[in-house]
This record gives structure tokens, C-alpha cells and sequence, in this order.
């Protein structure tokens, strides 16, 4: 009884320090749709936390980034090891407060399976403004 036990936290050790899946890019697919979202829009100075309201919309760009919609600011943060973003996973944030910052945790789990697939390490919030006229 002891063995499997020891087997059990063995194996579940081993899998949750698997390297995190990679997103396939499918050739700069997710820069492609980034570049369509932030289009007519103006970066402004970057940030290291944003606001989470209720109305607050989160979205993975696979492979590329996380953007983050609050009324008519996109911010839009690369985190390291972006490739490893994939839309198909689910994020468990652990944040302190209303603000989402680049020290929180952030781990990414398989939709499907709900298996473990990673953490992301957020870099700068870049906030979008759309240009008028």
C-alpha cells in the first residue's frame, strides 16, 4: 500500500512539472488577429496592473498574447514564453484585489481534460485607446 502511494505522488509530481503544451501559431496567425484588434488604436504608456471590473472580458490570442477588454481600452500583455498561450486552455488566476498584476499566478488548465498545462507570467499591460475622428 505504501509503494503505490508512493508511486501516486510520485506520478502526480512528475505530471505537474511537465513542460506546459505548446500552441501551434499556425505561421503567425495570432500576430495576424492581434494586429486586427488593435487596429486604429493608439498604445499607450504600459502598465503593471489593470483594473478587473465585472464587465472585464479576458481573452488568449494563441501564441501570442492575452488581451483584456474594459469598455473601449484593449490591454493587451505578451507574457514570457507567450508561444506557450493556447485558447483552448482555461486560467485559474490568483490575484489579491481588483487588479490583475504581473505578479499574480496565473495557471492554465486543458478545457476538456482539466488537466494542468502551465502558468503564465504576465509582462507590461499595454492599454489601447481608439482614435477618433
Amino acid at each position: 500500500m505504501a509503494g503505490r502511494i508512493a508511486f501516486s505522488a510520485a506520478a502526480l509530481a512528475a505530471a505537474c512539472m511537465a513542460a506546459p503544451a505548446v500552441a501551434d501559431d499556425h505561421d503567425g496567425e495570432g500576430a495576424a488577429r492581434l494586429a486586427e484588434m488593435i487596429e486604429g488604436r493608439v498604445a499607450g504608456e504600459p502598465q503593471s496592473c489593470v483594473h478587473m471590473g465585472p464587465s472585464t472580458r479576458m481573452r488568449i490570442i494563441d501564441g501570442t498574447a492575452i488581451v483584456i477588454e474594459r469598455g473601449r481600452t484593449l490591454y493587451v500583455n505578451v507574457p514570457r514564453d507567450a508561444d506557450s498561450l493556447d485558447d483552448g486552455d482555461a486560467m485559474a488566476i490568483r490575484r489579491t484585489g481588483s487588479q490583475l498584476c504581473q505578479t499574480d499566478i496565473i495557471t492554465t488548465f486543458d478545457r476538456m481534460g482539466g488537466f494542468y498545462t502551465g502558468n503564465i507570467f504576465l509582462g507590461d499591460f499595454v492599454p489601447y485607446e481608439k482614435v477618433e475622428g
